[in-house]
């Protein structure tokens, strides 16, 4: 028997055996099956009988329950028809699963980093207790350098505050020198860029680092030394540690340390890392700071230390901070530094956006992370939905034969919200499987050590799996209500009214997702001519050519400075080296130090509390760095031969020259300041940029010295590495058991644009990615488009329409929805690259030419992918497209 290729007839059949049509039944059944036998019930045909059963038995069809009672069979049977759904429509299915599989590992891998940054210092277990002590002016940032006489006075006159600790970073740099016991000799470690510093013998109490040897409170006595485990493993190896004397040699001068402490080393999740840490106390002892007597401990003028406080149970930080800061103006009434009290558990990420205090994460940015997640996320959702509703067409019959047979509503609402979680999870497989790919690469780009172990102690895990299934639903939602409410006599007649909402919703879904695809792109282009700028900006210093490295501190007998002197005549010697320095640092690292107090011999009111940048330098330093001395004199040598209490003559920057109270560079030659003593201004130098442009020009003051940490030489461009090893080996020859540890000047200042070029390369992936995922989904459109116009492009073509102007009709619709995304985007991106740029003192030119190339790209890009589509339908054979007419 030849049956109709309808489920509709499957209905007849059973509604016409049903026993509640007492006067009809035979004559339908009958006429029914006589009309299957013969030649098959035509579509016309099986529409008006259909109408003719439901006129008569309109309620009974409404009841009828004809989806299985058994949930278990349920569930199944969804499986089944989405299972065939994916199958029948492979390439819908193809693009659904790799847009939401990509956006979801985009979201996963970025959940990664920002249950990571929220990690941090989260494990001490007096945390609650814990704050750090800032200084802030009137109307200006809060600094977390502060002077060390704060924390003494702090406990000594406030029961509230239980203990403090300082920690004096920058004034420890130097280098240690040991004695390797199995090679018998003396060796030499640079501990310029490591992670060392002084600190209180409360260090192990307050902060909950584990002690694995000696006593926690061994930083209590004076010449005292806690190393890490692994610092302790390099330097002394299976030996014993603790008893065990290293040596630093920095600005207080060569001082012997024991080791007390052996500590386990300091997570990466910590904001306090350290692999040394000497007894702050060494430097209570006047013999022990080099004449550096600013270093007093109980010093409440210099800042150098950074403090921090435990405060006792129920104690009130902010009435705390205000007693603090009276106390403080009682010790120095002319001094308005504010105290502030910030709790440890905001030190690395903010409290908010509109918290000021400084920070050591940077929270704008892992809500901008978190924020490109969610869109990408968003992205493919949108996906998902824009192609359901375009696909929603075809499945209506379906969804009018189910309803006709009995299938209520929440049933099919069901059976779509399963089609979406099925589909929902099978991507999230897909997206753990990139995830694990890709994980190596994102640690590269993020510079830290993440994997799906980071989201395990924080409760970021849960909160992305909660996202994720609300997305499986909110996505399947719309899709599941509006196929569920089609009326079935309305669908079976190919009447449907919500077409035009359909269009609708997809077109402002493609304007969305191209909105935020540009808007990336155009970030992307700004972080890369902010980050272009910088590094090729005139910083008013040559860099180039430029080789640095250590000075020796290993081996300084009564032949130290003849070896010194025959070195840098040596130096002198070389063809290849056009130039040398000896300072006490270089371009793109710290300052030697920083402080107040220094004025004319006229000071204005307040002039003592600007702050000055010191650096120390020997007479070639202008030169060999290419620097301009634009009034005055350099330094002589005879001048950085004296000690430095004793340097009666200075150079100044045009900055400081501005703040010290002189109207010109010329008119503050040969006047004096005072800064312990009268010293006389000699030269004035040209602003240079000593750090990056992130900063603006600080005043500076320059001091004669011939003993700092660093040579700089200027080579000639060719054979690079052999120049360089023949000055390893002078400098060997001269300074046995000295490293000779080098690094170019240019790479080290350019190092100080890490996080720009890490936030470059993230947005970088994160435009692609969206881009692509938008794309994805702009494809499935234009084949559903193609597919949906395919007679209308058949006839024509039969009437003479050429491919080009095919093209134009299939692609003009959606590249309109693309230009005005545009127009969305260009305003919302401009505002946040104006915020963004205001971080910066030197910022690269918002050129409109950015937003024009960003939305030229993003055009061609959706022109490439439409065109395939576009193409390949008017390029098909149109007989083959009409034979069925």
């Amino acid at each position: 028997m030849k049956r109709p290729p309808h489920a509709a007839t499957i209905f007849l059949r059973w509604y016409c055996r049903s026993e509640l049509l007492d006067e009809v039944e035979g004559d339908l059944y009958e006429l029914f099956q006589r009309r299957v036998e013969t030649k098959g019930l035509q579509r016309a045909q099986l529409r008006y009988w259909l109408n003719v059963l439901m006129f008569f038995h309109p309620d009974y069809i409404r009841k009828r329950k004809y989806y299985p009672t058994n949930h278990t069979a349920m569930l199944r049977n969804y499986f089944h028809i989405t299972f065939r759904q994916l199958q029948k429509h492979k390439a819908f299915s193809v693009i659904n699963l790799s847009g939401l599989a990509l956006g979801m590992a985009a979201f996963i891998l970025i959940l990664e980093y920002v249950g990571y940054q929220q990690s941090f210092n989260r494990f001490h277990t007096q945390l609650p207790n814990l704050y750090r002590v800032l200084f802030q002016k009137e109307g200006q940032p809060s600094m977390e350098v502060i002077s060390p006489g704060v924390a003494a006075f702090s406990q000594e006159n406030f029961p509230e505050v239980a203990d403090f600790c300082r920690l004096a970073q920058g004034v420890a740099r130097g280098t240690v020198t040991y004695y390797d016991d199995s090679l018998g000799q003396y060796l030499q470690s640079h501990l310029e860029a490591e992670p060392i510093a002084y600190a209180d013998g409360s260090f192990f109490r307050m902060f909950s680092f584990p002690v694995l040897q000696g006593s926690p409170n061994a930083l209590q006595s004076p010449n005292t030394i806690a190393l890490s485990q692994s610092y302790a493993q390099k330097y002394f190896g299976d030996q014993e540690p603790i008893g065990k004397v290293l040596t630093l040699n920095n600005m207080f001068g060569n001082t012997a340390y024991t080791v007390g402490i052996v500590y386990q080393d300091m997570p990466e999740n910590s904001d306090i890392r350290y692999d040394m840490l000497f007894s702050l106390q060494t430097l209570a002892n006047p013999a022990n700071r080099n004449g550096n007597d600013w270093a007093r401990l109980d010093n409440v003028d210099a800042q150098y230390v950074y403090t921090y406080l435990l405060l006792q149970d129920g104690t009130d930080p902010k009435a705390l901070q205000g007693q603090l800061t009276d106390y403080k103006m009682t010790l120095q009434p002319d001094d308005e530094d504010l105290i502030r009290l910030q709790p440890f558990r905001y030190v690395h990420l903010a409290q908010s956006l509109g918290d000021a205090d400084p920070t050591f994460g940077k929270l704008p940015f892992v809500y901008m992370l978190s924020g490109i997640a969610l869109l990408i996320l968003l992205i493919a959702w949108l996906n998902y939905i824009n192609l359901s509703t375009a696909g929603a067409m075809k499945r209506a019959k379906e969804v009018g034969v189910r309803k006709v047979v009995g299938a209520r509503r929440k049933q099919l609402i069901g059976q779509f919200l399963g089609e979406s979680f099925l589909l929902n999870s099978l991507a999230f497989g897909l997206a753990l499987l990139l995830v694990m790919l890709v994980q190596d690469y994102f640690n590269q780009l993020t510079g830290q050590t993440l994997s799906l172990a980071s989201l395990a102690p924080q409760h970021d895990w849960m909160l992305g799996v909660l996202l994720l299934l609300a997305g499986s639903v909110a996505s399947g939602s719309y899709t599941a209500f509006v196929l569920s409410s089609f009326k079935p006599l309305r669908v079976l007649k190919g009447a449907l009214g919500q077409a035009g909402k359909g269009v609708l919703l997809r077109r402002v879904l493609v304007v969305f997702q191209f909105s935020v695809s540009v808007i990336l792109m155009i970030g992307t282009l700004v972080l890369f001519r902010q980050l272009q700028f910088m590094q090729n900006r005139d910083l008013h210093m040559d860099m180039e050519q430029l080789l640095t490295f250590y000075a020796p501190s290993v081996g300084k007998d009564d032949s130290f400075a003849q070896r010194t002197a025959s070195f840098q005549n040596e130096l002198e010697q070389l063809s290849f080296v056009q130039n040398y320095t000896n300072s006490g640092s270089v371009p793109g690292m710290y300052y030697n130090f920083s402080t107040s107090g220094v004025t004319s011999l006229h000071p204005a009111p307040e002039d003592e509390k600007k702050v000055y940048d010191f650096l120390n330098i020997d007479h070639r330093y202008l030169d060999t760095y290419d620097i301009t001395l634009i009034a005055g004199k350099n330094f002589t040598p005879q001048m950085c031969e004296s000690p430095p209490d004793q340097v009666d003559q200075v150079m100044v920057n045009e900055k400081a020259a501005l703040e010290l109270g002189f109207a010109s560079a010329q008119e503050a030659i040969g006047q004096k300041i005072l800064y312990g003593r009268e010293r006389e201004i000699i030269g004035v130098v040209h602003d240079y940029n000593h750090q990056s442009l992130k900063k603006a020009i600080t005043p500076m003051i320059f001091m004669p010295r011939n003993n700092g940490v660093f040579f700089t030489v200027r080579l000639t461009t060719d054979q690079l590495p052999a120049k360089v090893s023949e000055l390893e080996q002078r400098f060997e020859e001269y300074f046995p058991g000295n490293p000779f540890e080098f690094f170019f000047a240019d790479e080290r200042y350019n190092q100080q644009y890490q996080a720009e070029q890490q936030y470059q390369q993230v947005f970088t992936a994160a435009s692609g990615l969206a881009i692509f995922i938008a794309c994805l989904g702009l494809f499935g459109l234009a084949t559903f488009t193609a597919q949906q116009r395919v007679k209308e492009i058949s006839i024509r073509k039969v009437l003479g329409a050429s491919v080009s102007s095919i093209v134009r009709l299939v692609s003009k619709d959606f590249l309109w929805l693309i230009m005005i995304a545009n127009l969305f985007a260009w305003p919302l991106a401009w505002w946040a690259a104006r915020h963004w740029l205001q971080d910066f003192a030197y910022q690269a030119e918002l050129g409109w030419w950015i937003f024009v190339l960003a939305s030229g790209a993003a055009l061609l890009i959706a022109i490439a992918t439409i065109s395939f589509q576009s193409i390949k339908a008017a390029l098909a054979n149109p007989v083959d497209s009409l034979r069925n007419e």
